[in-house]
């Protein structure tokens, strides 16, 4: 018996051992991949704007003179030109639809056709004779594209300004500098942050106050953990389903039902894992709606608040809550000390290596296949396209789903390493899982998902981090089975194994963590030397304006078209 322990503490010394040295060479693979792409990639533009937030009015200024004259007065060397936020949003498109057609109506009343105008006469077609039953008046309110509009910038009135600005700057290393320092002494002012890719502003963001944040971000929060013990209702469903005694005396009519073993293996093993699943569908898009209220001014980082909501319930509801939910809910009193827990998890996760291979094929090896079909994207399409005659839109391409995926991955890694030593049964659908999935998901990267921005390796710090966690609670629920086999000489070889592990992390988190949050002296002042080397530093300076435009071509006609229809009345 000790022999075996010895051997399982030893695979637990393998499978660590060799998680943390991949782990450390995948970090500084991806670490310099991301140095490489921000010093060899073609000129980011991001690198050169800081949107600035927060902005202080004084004496009813406009947003637009408040900018130029702060950053004229403490920026004089570097500051290059600004350009200001705009509301934007559906709720604020519809208003500002209803109130163009609003203005067009009432201009329509108050404009008298003139009764000089000659009427036009127009042969027949039929008969060949002339007919003056219907004139030809010309419509003013068709935008005149020959005249130059001159108030174009004016066409934005100030209610739509909000409180927020892009401000370029000459330099890489000037912007960096805007965002590192403190720009006012109260903190809640003038507060900067270095811009997203033009592509990757999410312009219905940018509109919220900088002080509502705080209070978005506490909703949020208490919005997810609502959430999350809500989805223990479907969970404690799926679990009842798993006990067929406990389900039997709760519902006696399903006792000459589940007396067919067919029945039986398709109600306590396929069926849990299914239900589940479906109603894990609505986990994803209500995250990313949280994320989205919080306030992230990119859409790569509200998808990677995102990816890191779903984690965390992903964990919580598929692995612990499945887990302990029979075993922690009839003894609540054996959890009330840290000591019992990992004992509990060393009991408990072998029970339910059943219910885990099967989530594995449920939610694991269907999911690839549905993501080779992409059929509701293709009934979708279908639809759009032979129904209701919607062009094909190159912009609809979708990108890659983080959000979706990378805990799903993540979570299938955690029950390996759980289950690597007490349930080793799963490994060999685990490496189906993940030999396939390479081969899925690289192929959807590389020929169906389009890349509307660089994350630029954000997502792997969460990568990591869920990496060590699974890691750690091996070894917790490993340091629980020594426990219950009265093994103390084992148990004292598993705990520095743990203190080595969270050595590991805080190591990494040290040396790699500060490259994938700020940008180097070093690389930003060559990147600038070089572009005023080879002459590129004016193009870039003129480019910018026009490649943080927030408002579509159709958006600047209406207003273009609303300044001539108001010149025309005044002439």
């Amino acid at each position: 018996m000790y022999c075996r322990l010895w051997v399982h503490c030893l695979a637990l010394y393998i499978i660590s051992f060799s998680a943390c040295i991949l782990l450390y060479f995948e970090y500084k693979n991806i670490a310099s991949m991301r140095l490489s792409h921000i010093i060899q990639s073609p000129t980011n533009y991001s690198h050169f704007a800081v949107l600035v937030r927060a902005i202080p009015q004084e004496n009813g200024e406009s947003i637009s003179d408040a900018v130029q004259k702060f950053f004229m007065n403490y920026h004089a060397s570097s500051y290059l030109s600004h350009q200001v936020v705009y509301r934007t949003g559906k709720v604020q498109r519809l208003m500002s639809n209803a109130e163009w057609v609003y203005k067009n109506l009432v201009r329509l009343k108050s404009t008298a056709i003139s009764k000089t105008c000659v009427p036009i006469t127009y042969r027949c077609g039929l008969c060949g004779g002339t007919s003056d039953s219907f004139q030809l008046y010309r419509n003013e309110f068709e935008p005149d594209e020959k005249k130059p509009c001159p108030n174009n910038s004016d066409s934005r009135t100030k209610a739509k300004e909000c409180l927020a600005a892009f401000v370029f700057f000459k330099t890489r290393y000037a912007a960096v500098i805007g965002t590192q320092l403190l720009q006012s002494s109260n903190p809640m002012l003038w507060v900067t942050d270095l811009a997203p890719e033009p592509h990757d502003v999410y312009w219905s963001n940018l509109w919220i106050p900088y002080r509502q944040l705080w209070l978005r971000q506490i909703t949020v929060l208490l919005a997810s953990i609502v959430f999350m013990f809500l989805f223990l209702i479907p969970v404690t469903f799926v679990q009842g389903l798993t006990q067929l005694d406990k389900l039997q005396q709760m519902f006696p009519f399903l006792k000459a039902i589940l007396a067919k073993t067919v029945m039986t293996q398709l109600v306590t093993g396929y069926l849990p894992s299914v239900i589940l699943q479906l109603f894990f569908y609505m986990v994803p898009p209500t995250m990313m709606l949280f994320s989205a209220m919080e306030g992230w001014i990119s859409r790569s980082g509200r998808k990677k608040s995102a990816c890191f909501k779903v984690i965390s319930f992903t964990i919580w509801n598929i692995f612990f809550v499945n887990v302990l939910s029979g075993s922690v809910i009839s003894q609540l009193d054996a959890i009330t000390t840290p000591k019992s827990i990992p004992i509990l998890l060393a009991k408990a996760v072998p029970r339910q290596a059943t219910f885990f291979i099967t989530y594995v094929l449920t939610s694991g090896w269907v999911s690839l296949a549905s993501e080779v079909l992409q059929l509701f994207a293709l009934v979708y399409n279908a639809v759009s396209k032979y129904v209701f005659r919607v062009k094909d839109d190159p912009n609809s391409v979708p990108s890659f789903p983080y959000h979706t995926e990378v805990p799903k991955l993540l979570l299938f890694g955690l029950l390996g390493f759980t289950c690597s030593i007490l349930a080793p049964l799963i490994l060999p659908f685990l490496l189906f899982y993940f030999f396939f999935g390479y081969v899925v998901y690289r192929n959807q990267i590389i020929n169906v998902y389009c890349s509307k921005y660089e994350t630029q390796g954000q997502i792997w710090p969460i990568v990591h981090n869920t990496t060590v966690f699974s890691l750690i609670l091996t070894q917790i629920i490993a340091l629980g089975v020594f426990g219950t086999k009265k093994s103390p000489v084992t148990m004292s070889f598993t705990v520095p194994l743990l203190i080595c592990t969270l050595l590991f992390n805080e190591y990494c988190r040290q040396r790699f963590s500060p490259i994938f949050s700020n940008f180097s002296a070093q690389d930003l002042i060559e990147k600038d030397r070089d572009d005023e080397k080879h002459g590129r530093m004016e193009e870039i300076h003129q480019m910018l304006h026009s490649i943080y435009s927030q408002f579509p071509a159709d958006t600047i006609n209406r207003d273009v078209h609303d300044a001539n229809s108001r010149q025309t009345q005044q002439i």
